[in-house]
């Protein structure tokens, strides 16, 4: 997957580092700035899903490693059960 080079643009809130991104629509700041962190932060940690960033499928296996930016897009899905 080819990411962008460019460093995120980071604020600080309470001495903490915020990346402002958009989560299945809805806008958040996230204190992690890696895909795998910010999931833990924002509740997944433990859930079965599937995500992709700015409409790029990333593997679990390659989560920790995909830098967040400024205004990027994710999107988590999880599976569905049922017939």
């Amino acid at each position: 997957m080819t990411r962008r080079p460019i460093r995120p643009t980071r604020h600080e809130h309470d001495g903490v580092e915020h990346v402002k991104i958009s989560v299945n629509g809805d806008l958040r700041e996230v204190a992690n700035t890696n895909l795998a962190s910010a999931l833990t932060e924002l509740g997944f940690a433990d859930a079965k899903v599937a995500s992709a960033v700015n409409g790029e499928f990333v593997p679990a296996a390659l989560r920790a490693s995909t830098e967040l930016g400024e205004g990027d897009s994710i999107e988590v899905l999880a599976p569905m059960q049922g017939g």
